[in-house]
């Protein structure tokens, strides 16, 4: 299944079809609160679905059988678009985003028009053939790599991500360390984030990246700037294994009660405008999953001229209760 369903539509109700807890919009009601844009300052890319691995809690379903990939022409758009509308951060994720052909394209026309180029990468697949140039190109654009790396334990990580991840994931961390990305003052900046492996929520980011740093320095010599802890989104991948694992309604329910008020006004989809790897506008990654088009409406990016609209409402659906469980997704 890669044309997922909103939340809503899937089966989260009791037998007699009432809903076993509030949707996501009717708290958001409760507590006054509306989802609305602020001012737009990220571009964030999904250059597509293809991926090296087959991560459990993917809410994209990415993997190597995906042949999803943003085409050379919407990679030139996305360029164009950025050039209309300077942001001060442009995220580039996948899938493996490394393995778009397009990419050194992107980054090489992108680093001129925005003042920070993140990737997202799950590691492995900058330990393969030909990285190298690459990760040269990296260090030339001072682009940030914001690295998957789920638990210092490798039985854990390797429950999400597939057998050997974890050896491999130390020996590129190793290797952007020996570049300088991690170290303070070398204006290469190396982040880690941290999802859970089961049905649960993460722990406290502070208390993560605390422990993360020493247990890494101490028995890898491995250093890093910043660890995010980020909850799984019952999406993709991770929904059908809470499906077939009968976790699904305890998960929502933690994200339920969960829920945080106060994260709403610092989440990320504010600010943030997603493109598909097929160019089309959402307000988050998340959303493509659930193909909530941002405004409700199917726009490419080559017929958006501006940047969404502060004050424009935010498509919604019960996964957003992921981002506001806790310190939420900011």
């Amino acid at each position: 299944m890669h044309n997922l369903k909103p939340l809503s539509s899937l089966p989260d109700r009791d037998p007699k079809n009432r809903p076993a807890f509030e949707s996501f919009e009717n708290t958001l009601d409760k507590h006054g609160l509306t989802l609305k844009r602020s001012e737009t300052t990220i571009l964030q890319v999904n250059v597509g679905l293809l991926c090296n691995q087959v991560c459990r809690h993917c809410h994209l379903e990415a993997g190597p059988n995906r042949s999803e990939n943003m085409s050379f022409d919407d990679a030139e758009q996305v360029v164009e678009y950025a050039r209309r509308n300077r942001f001060e951060t442009i995220d580039l994720t996948g899938g493996a985003p490394e393995l778009n052909p397009n990419l050194p394209y992107l980054i090489s026309e992108l680093s001129h028009l925005t003042p920070r180029i993140l990737i997202r990468s799950n590691l492995s697949v900058l330990n393969r053939e030909p990285a190298g140039r690459l990760l040269k190109l990296f260090k030339e654009a001072r682009v940030v790599i914001v690295a998957s790396f789920p638990s210092l334990n490798h039985r854990q990580t390797e429950s999400q991500r597939g057998q050997g991840m974890f050896e491999v994931s130390v020996t590129v961390l190793k290797k952007l360390n020996e570049m300088g990305y991690g170290h303070e003052g070398s204006g290469l900046e190396l982040n880690l984030v941290s999802n859970p492996t089961g049905a649960f929520l993460p722990t406290s980011q502070k208390q993560a990246e605390e422990r993360f740093k020493r247990v890494l320095a101490k028995k890898w010599d491995i250093y890093f700037n910043n660890l995010f802890t980020f909850g799984n989104m019952p999406l993709g991948r991770f929904h059908q294994w809470l499906i077939t694992s009968d976790n699904y309604l305890s998960y929502m329910m933690k994200l339920v009660s969960g829920f945080n008020p106060k994260a709403v006004e610092g989440l990320m989809c504010r600010s943030l405008v997603s493109v598909s790897w097929a160019g089309y506008l959402f307000d988050c990654d998340f959303n493509q999953s659930a193909d909530l088009y941002m405004g409700g409406k199917k726009v490419h990016i080559s017929d958006a001229d501006g940047k969404p609209v502060s004050g424009d409402p935010i498509a919604v659906a019960d996964h957003c209760y992921t981002c506001t469980a806790g310190a939420g997704f900011t």
